[in-house]
């Protein structure tokens, strides 16, 4: 087979690509690669039988189009300080102007035009006031909620605008390698699960998110595209009474709060809040079990849930941070017997394991009714959880009651985006014809980001072709 721009990967980074070439009146052939399911065929199981049943060959809730999005909370972050360090790369003002283009692209597309956390000036500086007493940044970016059931909506429309002007999809067809000759990228060898076939391209876009983040990073070892370890962020999942969080709901809706905490000094921040949330489970290959969280538009829980992920940048001779992530979240997995394990903050003061009945005497009720309690310190590295420790006695410090004994911390939470592929402003590699963009690039994380980054792939193949 032959085409002129192949995409591996329907997430955002690979969907808006396509998009934004088609708004710019491409003439070229353009196939999204997606081992996955169309948004409108993904199913979770878990709605309907209680508790994960660990699907195969894939998660329909990481894997399909819009990837992860279209079962995350779907909050597009408004600010070019949060979503990872694409500004860094392009630069701030062209980064905020694109974010604000892609912003209206959604808009477009049916997402909600309230945008949270932009009305009360006052209250936000008080909140502020408090987190640096804390010994804490808050970074109060405007963010526009789509919600999990309006994001599914949202991307079907997309889906289908794509496929209406052109874009072909193989749905179902897994990205087995590239393609090489002489440092130039040529196509890819796929699979459709019977069996495997070569795709030619002029370009290449590889979008394959956090989940595809290890794979690529296999790519670029095997096939000499340069990149180098990054981040990898390990944490857990924060579950709280909504009457806790309320002002900041009210105020923000998603408060980002950034710390050092002794003795170790790491970034630590808090990420995906989720005011009347859900927490959830995500499978990632090798049935590695890793904890989410959610919120709907209109279905609503008595807890807020929020992750805290603290970050580890490792040097040489070390350079297998996404395996090192790994392992952690296996070692939790042994003890929750697959699952996912869920612990009183104030058990863990104490240095005890929590037992299930134990939940049952507590406020906040689980929202991850299938997750098993008991002791999340036994897997979790030290350095992290002294981290994550002293990190949430300082957030109690802005938010009232946040370490309480009965606060519930889910593990584990873990952000595979840690290799970074090398590349300019304009997202050159050293390998001709190849490109790599949004989470699994290690250059965005989160909704927005991912399709910012992929407006202006768009952008550049569509003036190319001019």
């Amino acid at each position: 087979m032959q085409t002129d721009v192949v995409i591996v990967g329907a997430g955002p980074s690979g969907i808006f690509t396509a998009l934004e070439m088609i708004k710019r009146g491409t003439k070229q052939r353009i196939v999204i690669v997606e081992k996955g399911l169309a948004v409108e065929q993904r199913r979770c199981p878990k709605a309907v039988t209680g508790r994960c049943v660990n699907c195969k060959p894939y998660c329909h809730i990481t894997t399909g189009f819009s990837g992860a999005g279209a079962f995350s909370d779907g909050k597009l972050s408004l600010s070019f300080e949060v979503g990872g360090d694409l500004p860094t790369l392009i630069g701030v003002d062209k980064a905020q102007a694109a974010i604000d283009y892609t912003d209206g692209i959604y808009l477009e597309f049916g997402a909600d035009e309230h945008v949270e956390g932009v009305s009360n000036i006052g209250a936000v500086k008080e909140i502020r006031r408090r987190a640096i007493q804390a010994g804490l940044k808050l970074v109060d970016c405007p963010i526009r909620h789509l919600g999990t059931e309006k994001a599914q909506d949202i991307y079907y429309g997309i889906e289908q605008y794509l496929l209406k002007n052109g874009v072909e999809m193989l749905f179902g067809h897994a990205c087995e390698n590239l393609i090489l000759e002489n440092n130039v990228c040529k196509g890819v060898l796929l699979n459709d699960g019977k069996q495997g076939f070569e795709l030619f391209a002029k370009t290449v876009v590889v979008a394959t998110g956090r989940r595809g983040a290890d794979w690529l990073e296999n790519i670029c070892a095997e096939h000499g595209i340069a990149h180098q370890p990054g981040t990898v962020d390990i944490g857990v999942r924060v579950e709280v009474r909504n009457e806790v969080m309320e002002t900041v709901n009210e105020v923000l809706y998603e408060s980002k709060l950034i710390g050092y905490p002794q003795p170790f000094r790491n970034k630590v921040r808090t990420f995906c809040q989720n005011p009347g949330g859900f927490v959830s489970q995500e499978n990632y290959d090798n049935d590695l079990a890793v904890v989410n969280g959610h919120a709907y538009k209109e279905k609503k829980s008595n807890n807020t849930n929020l992750a805290i992920l603290c970050s580890h940048n490792f040097n040489v001779p070390f350079d297998q941070p996404i395996a090192y992530a790994q392992k952690v979240g296996e070692l939790t997995n042994m003890l929750g017997a697959g699952h996912i394990l869920v612990q009183r903050y104030g058990d863990i003061l104490d240095g005890k394991r929590t037992w299930q009945r134990e939940l049952s005497f507590s406020n906040v009720v689980p929202t991850l009714p299938d997750a098993v309690a008991g002791d999340i310190t036994a897997a979790m590295p030290y350095r992290a959880m002294t981290n994550i420790i002293n990190f949430i006695q300082a957030v109690d410090q802005v938010v009232p009651g946040f370490a309480a004994a009965e606060t519930l911390l889910y593990s584990p939470e873990l952000k595979f985006y840690s290799n970074r592929v090398k590349m300019d402003e304009s997202f050159t590699t050293n390998i001709q014809g190849f490109y790599s963009l949004g989470d699994s690039s290690g250059w965005t994380r989160g909704l927005m980001m991912a399709s910012v980054m992929g407006v202006l792939m768009g952008r550049r193949l569509a003036t190319e072709e001019q």
